[in-house]
This record gives C-alpha cells, sequence and structure tokens, in this order.
C-alpha cells in the first residue's frame, strides 16, 4: 500500500523572527525538499510560501506561521510531503515503499525487508524472516527491485547477522 503523505523530515528549530521552521530532511539531499508547495504537519495542511537550503537543512516559511513563537511550537514534529509531487530519479523508491516487501534469494523468499538504515556509504536493507540480513545496497548485491513484486538480491557470508 502506498501511502499519500510521506515522512520527509523533522522541524529541528526555527530561523528568523518571521516564522521559518529549521527542517531536518529525511531525503539524499535537502535540496529534494524545495519543489514542494504544500507540507502537512500533524494532519494540519500548509502551503509552503518560501524554501531554501541552508547548512544541509530546509528553511521554509509555511504559510499562516508567522512568529518565532508559532514557529517553535512546531519544534520536533514530523514533515511529511504529498507523493504526487514528488520528482524521482529513475529507478529510485521511496523507503516507504519498500517496508514490507519480500525479499528474494536464488529464487527462494529470505524474508521482508523492515527497514532501511541510511548510512554515509550506502543503504542497508535489514530484511527479517526465519534469519534477519544485512543488505548492503550495491549494484553486487541488490540486482532488482521491484515496488511491486519485490526484491532480488545476491547474499555472500556475513550478511546473515544472527548466524552462530
Amino acid at each position: 500500500m502506498q501511502w499519500q503523505w510521506l515522512e520527509a523530515g523533522k522541524i529541528v528549530g526555527t530561523h528568523g523572527v518571521r516564522g521559518e521552521v529549521k527542517v531536518e530532511p529525511w531525503a539524499d539531499g535537502p535540496s529534494f525538499l524545495l519543489d514542494f508547495d504544500r507540507v502537512k504537519i500533524d494532519g494540519t495542511e500548509y502551503a509552503v510560501e518560501q524554501a531554501r537550503v541552508h547548512k544541509q537543512q530546509v528553511l521554509l516559511k509555511l504559510a499562516g506561521v508567522d512568529t518565532v513563537e508559532a514557529a517553535a511550537a512546531l519544534r520536533g514534529r514530523v514533515l511529511r510531503i504529498d507523493r504526487s509531487q514528488a520528482r524521482l530519479d529513475e529507478g529510485a523508491v521511496f523507503i516507504a515503499d519498500l517496508i514490507g516487501l519480500p525479499v528474494f534469494a536464488g529464487g527462494e523468499e529470505i524474508g521482508r525487508i523492515a527497514e532501511v538504515l541510511t548510512l554515509p556509504a550506502n543503504d542497508v536493507y535489514v530484511v527479517r524472516g526465519a534469519h534477519e540480513y544485512l543488505i548492503p545496497v550495491v549494484r553486487e548485491y541488490v540486482l532488482h527491485v521491484d515496488p511491486q513484486a519485490g526484491v532480488t538480491v545476491r547474499l555472500v557470508e556475513g550478511m546473515q547477522a544472527d548466524a552462530d
């Protein structure tokens, strides 16, 4: 099931005195969040009046949030984006669409993606089934990703996290 509104960052502070919020982006880069003209916070939809990158964070001016106090009240909240406004590179998928997908190795299902670890070198799929696997998201190991059918991987020694 694909969610219409996806978690995309967390409001971590304020900027200036006119109600801008500082967002820690949960995307490949902060500029991804500059293309959205509306966001949702705790079920309330806000029009984005202005957005810009500042020190690897995104500064947003939201309609109706016009004071530093109003912006401060949003600190710690999760920012959601509308999937229909997102432009992804070819072959890219949202992490939310990967969670729960079956993972196959050698033609057999080994489990489902339970979470995706975002690490500096590359992402890692945490796959849980009869065993737990940590699979680096690189071409050598992740052979095919189909958001409807599942993920095909090549396992090597050391990927099974719960091995004796």
